[in-house]
């Protein structure tokens, strides 16, 4: 390693971490990038160049990489990555360098079998899987820690490090249902309830004849293709989500102690169907410095709901963090020309600061290899490169105004076990989050995404949406009722408070624990689909009509709650089946009120609730511009605009203005082309 070097750059070491933590004004473009598929030094030269000259700021290096530092047991080698490291530093490119503590090397597979992943059926699987391990297993848990500690202690002060990665994408993988992982459950299931009467009450073991005698006799909830009770899944979710967060917390501490100053990040995938877990134990703890995550909204340019999908990925990761946020992972692939660009405009409207393209090289080997980047396999570059070229030019121009900082007054409620009830209902929790993301999406307004029960600054947000939480314990209750009481109001959709936190339907009224709250009585759920035979609109299938303040709505749902006042006032019911269902209702409660809306959340029906509500409690809205447009205000003089159709739209707005991006000068108003960004000045 180039000691000099160091030793000239220690005082750069030292500003530069100082104005990472104080969250300087700066924007990133850059690339991931494996060095250890050719330990090439020319090559690793001629890349670095065309990264320096495409305006890359940053790359991203050593996700899934833990043998090519440690190739047998013991057996550390980094030499041929300082070589890489000192490289980038020379070139002015820093380094996300990922603790690759998954996959575990085959070595120790097969040093300790019981870290390989066993299915429900107890067949315990080869690791093809790039995501093939127990991550709880206490053996692998041991040798991955001691990975952790030799990477960031040797990594700790190298002048290109910007930031240690925390894992990569913690919730994709499979779930293993071995033995050791059963014992593990059973010793965490002690730890919760105490005594089996305490644990055979919350799981209701009279059913079925399923009583525990002693915590041993616990199994896991699932076997072959059976799937056991709500119960006892919702605690097994529970632990397997524990021992991930367990282990991420593990990995930042190492980091903290190794290297104090250093910012984490990862690619936080957490809600992979295959392990989703409940991210938000470490989200608020803030020890993961930047949250980030990968941004794949497909290949088109022409449709927006693959870039709508993947911004509220970035919300559901952000949680109520206020510092800036990373796209540890960018798309390429084939991805239609400018699209790549739109994208990267659209992030920065949600605080985003960092653009990291993958990849950088379109692989020539693994399992993706056909996974096109902004280099052919000859190492040429694309039109990929190009555009990514481009963006890095045009964030130069307007980086001292970003990252954006949301000033959100609606808050979203994200539950993770209502995730894990939710799927005893047609339609999931995180489902109905995105529904109501979506309609402040298209109002160009900031939210947040928030845990009640973990919330600090619940009070803040003048509305609150709980879309189908369906899980609703003591403190979350105590959250809501003590939001709504001190002057906030609250719109909760359907699949709301239907079970306590042990996943058993509330025997009192509900919504459980809030009957009071918002006034009524739900009773059961019916279904339209059936009911629509003696209807009297005679429509189909799922499709209904209601009213709201009057007002006729077009909507289709599987189920809808039985709706009963008991001080409510009712705003909208379904009027096209054999008789009118109430279905909106509002109730004061203290000095705030309490929505409820029994259907899952519809754009449709509550686009006209979120309507009276800017009004009525003068909600910030949005710039004021044409549909397909996106805007953000982000500071008093200036506006990011970014035209996701293609037609040209027409801004209006009155006086001078300069556009930063363009170089251009504009009265009264200005045009933006199809698929283009725009950035004003106010003068």
């Amino acid at each position: 390693m180039k000691t000099s070097f160091f030793k000239t750059l220690a005082l750069s070491v030292i500003l530069i971490c100082a104005g990472h933590l104080s969250k300087a004004q700066e924007l990133y473009v850059g690339t991931n990038y494996h060095p250890h598929d050719e330990k090439n030094i020319a090559k690793y030269k001629k890349d670095i160049s065309l990264m320096k000259a495409a305006g890359f700021k940053v790359v991203r290096m050593g996700h899934l990489a833990w043998d090519s530092y440690e190739p047998s047991e013991g057996k550390f080698d980094f030499k041929w990555f300082d070589t890489v490291m000192d490289l980038m530093g020379e070139a002015g490119i820093q380094v996300i360098l990922d603790i690759a503590v998954r996959p575990a090397p085959i070595w120790l597979y097969n040093k300790y079998p019981s870290i390989k992943n066993t299915d429900a059926s107890g067949n315990q699987l080869y690791p093809n899987h790039r995501y093939a391990e127990d991550i709880g297993d206490v053996n692998y848990q041991q040798y991955a820690l001691r990975f952790a500690d030799s990477l960031t202690k040797h990594y700790a002060k190298h002048p290109a490090m910007l930031a240690f990665g925390i894992d990569n994408e913690p919730g994709d993988g499979l779930i293993s249902y071995s033995e050791t992982a059963r014992k593990r459950f059973a010793v965490w299931l002690q730890k919760k309830y105490v005594s089996t009467d305490s644990l055979n009450k919350a799981w209701a073991s009279q059913r079925w004849s399923r009583r525990i005698n002693q915590f041993d006799e616990v199994g896991l909830p699932r076997s072959g293709s059976i799937t056991g009770a709500p119960e006892r899944v919702l605690d097994f979710r529970l632990f397997v989500s524990d021992e991930v967060n367990g282990m991420l917390l593990k990995l930042i501490d190492k980091v903290n102690t190794n290297a104090p100053q250093m910012l984490t990040t990862t690619n936080m995938w957490y809600y992979s169907n295959t392990k989703y877990f409940d991210y938000s134990k470490v989200a608020y703890t803030g020890k993961m410095t930047r949250g980030g995550n990968g941004f794949y909204p497909g290949n088109s340019l022409n449709t927006s709901w693959g870039v709508l999908h993947a911004l509220f990925g970035i919300q559901r990761i952000q949680f109520e963090n206020k510092t800036p946020f990373w796209c540890t992972e960018f798309t390429t692939f084939t991805a239609v020309p400018k699209s790549m660009r739109k994208s990267a405009y659209a992030t920065l409207m949600y605080g985003n600061q960092m653009i990291v393209g993958w990849t950088w090289q379109t692989m020539y080997g693994g399992e993706e290899q056909y996974t096109e980047g902004m280099m052919e396999w000859d190492g040429i570059p694309n039109r990929k490169y190009d555009e990514y070229k481009q963006i890095a030019t045009e964030f130069k121009k307007i980086e001292k105004f970003f990252p954006y900082k949301p000033q959100p007054e609606v808050a979203l409620a994200f539950s993770f076990p209502s995730q894990v009830a939710s799927a005893s209902f047609p339609e999931l929790h995180d489902a109905q989050l995105q529904n109501c993301f979506s309609a402040f999406y298209f109002r160009n307004m900031d939210t947040k995404v928030v845990e009640i029960s973990r919330s600090k600054t619940l009070a803040s947000y003048k509305l609150l949406i709980v879309p189908g939480v369906a899980v609703m314990d003591e403190a979350t209750a105590t959250k809501i009722r003590e939001y709504v009481k001190n002057g906030g109001t609250v719109i909760m959709t359907g699949n709301s408070a239907v079970v306590n936190e042990h996943s058993q339907v509330f025997t009192s009224t509900r919504p459980g624990r809030l009957s009071d709250v918002f006034g009524i009585r739900l009773g059961g759920f019916e279904e339209p689909e059936a009911l629509n035979e003696i209807g009297r609109d005679e429509l189909k299938g799922k499709k209904i009509k209601l009213t709201y303040k009057g007002k006729s709505i077009d909507s289709e749902t599987p189920r809808f709650d039985i709706v009963e006042s008991t001080g409510a006032k009712v705003l909208g019911s379904i009027t096209s089946l054999d008789k009118d269902y109430p279905i909106i209702t509002t109730n004061k409660f203290g000095k705030g009120s309490a929505i409820y809306v029994g259907i899952a959340a519809r754009g449709e029906i509550l686009n006209p609730i979120i309507d009276d509500l800017i009004i009525e409690l003068s909600i910030k809205k949005g710039p004021d511009v044409p549909k397909d447009v996106m805007a953000r205000q982000i500071d008093a003089n200036h506006i990011l605009y970014l035209n996701q159709s293609n037609e040209h739209k027409t801004i209006e707005l009155k006086g001078k203005s300069r556009s930063i991006l363009f170089d251009k000068a504009y009265t009264d108003k200005f045009t933006i082309a199809p698929y283009e960004p725009e950035f004003i000045e106010l003068e």
